[in-house]
């Protein structure tokens, strides 16, 4: 059976460049600065003029932005 309206598996989602700030709570010109230190998942391209990120991409990226506070937190103590 195939339905017009198809239910993306949580995380395969793209986000728009406001989605993204929102749920990193990082400005869109810090978002730029870290693509272009690599340290930012890379947009895809949507079209002549849009861009969006992969939802598990940015998830992956705050995950390991958490391990690394987590971790340099032990290393102090």
């Amino acid at each position: 059976m195939h339905s017009d309206t198809a239910i993306e598996p949580y995380g395969n989602r793209i986000l728009r460049l406001p989605d993204a700030v929102k749920k990193t709570g990082l400005s869109k010109s810090g978002i730029y600065q870290r693509i272009r230190a690599r340290t930012f998942p890379q947009p895809v391209r949507l079209g002549a003029r849009a861009v969006g990120f992969v939802e598990r991409e940015v998830d992956a990226f705050l995950s390991e932005l958490m391990a690394n506070r987590t971790h340099a937190e032990g290393a102090q103590r």
